[in-house]
């Protein structure tokens, strides 16, 4: 009978080892995960309240919105400011910055990669020199310098996407072109060869079997680019005054620099807008950034 009363207690305790043991091996995984989502989470909720809030002040915003819900802070965003104007022209500019930089990277990072040339190692340490050095260091001559622009070529001078566009390609070049030529080096040279055996230029070596295997670093090295330049504010809010030609990342501060606790129900409504770009090019570069190195462009 002994026997039979320790087998229920003799199972639990097995029971009881066997959750301790998860617990020590996976289960705190689980709880560190799901700390770190809610910390995640927290800011993301904290101003969608606050956009959602009808009162849109600082002072009345809570975590669950205790006033209502409502839309009227997305109708004031677009009532009482030119977010529209700051939206498109954040657009355009990180858009086609993204795109002239990595363009003009991949060039310079293949030409450094696979020819030789004089000047080849100078030019490499001068890219790496100036990276050191924050492009805001020369905002006083940058300034200077476009205020003589702005005289003679008034379409890229200030307050113009287009002068911004410039600046912006000048401080991305460097660092791009570092993170691609290291790609590029650990790419077979005996592609190269192959191809121009058979006939191919350098340029269809590039666009044809380069560019294909090092679509990865393209796309971080694309999202990246995105991000700083959709988010930058230090040179943009010197060479940008007019209210339409300003950028998402200026527009959205002069919101708050002088009435932060009344304008903040519109600026968390603008800062949900800002974020939708961001997400919908890393949800379209993923499968870039995911796939393989030499996926489809290996010649069978």
């Amino acid at each position: 009978m002994s026997i039979h009363a320790d087998a229920p207690v003799a199972n639990r305790n097995a029971a009881g080892r066997r959750k301790s043991r998860w617990f020590a091996q996976v289960g705190w995984r689980h709880v560190v995960g799901v700390l770190a989502v809610a910390f995640s989470l927290f800011p993301i909720l904290f101003v969608l309240s606050a956009a959602l809030n009808p009162l849109g002040t600082l002072s009345s915003t809570d975590l669950v919105p205790t006033s209502g819900v409502s839309l009227e802070n997305f109708t004031n965003l677009f009532d009482r400011t030119p977010f529209g104007w700051w939206f498109l022209n954040s657009l355009i500019i990180a858009g086609v910055a993204s795109f002239a930089s990595i363009f003009l990277s991949s060039l310079a990072a293949y030409a450094f990669s696979r020819m030789r040339f004089a000047g080849r190692r100078i030019g490499l340490l001068s890219l790496l020199l100036i990276q050191m050095f924050p492009q805001f260091l020369a905002i006083v001559a940058i300034f200077l310098i476009f205020t003589t622009v702005s005289d003679l070529w008034p379409a890229i001078g200030f307050n113009t996407p287009w002068g911004l566009l410039l600046l912006y390609l000048g401080g991305a070049l460097g660092v791009n072109t570092w993170l691609m030529k290291g790609f590029f080096d650990t790419l077979p040279r005996e592609l190269d060869e192959s191809a121009t055996m058979d006939g191919a230029t350098h340029a269809q070596v590039f666009f044809r079997i380069m560019l294909p295997l090092v679509a990865p670093i393209l796309a971080v090295t694309g999202l990246l680019a995105f991000i700083g330049t959709i988010n930058e504010f230090l040179i943009a809010n010197v060479f940008l005054t007019n209210s339409e030609s300003k950028t998402l990342a200026v527009g959205m501060f002069g919101l708050v620099a002088g009435e932060r606790n009344n304008n903040f129900g519109i600026f968390a409504a603008g800062t949900l807008l800002t974020a939708v770009p961001t997400v919908l090019v890393f949800q379209f570069l993923q499968r870039y950034i995911v796939s393989g190195l030499t996926a489809g462009s290996v010649k069978g």
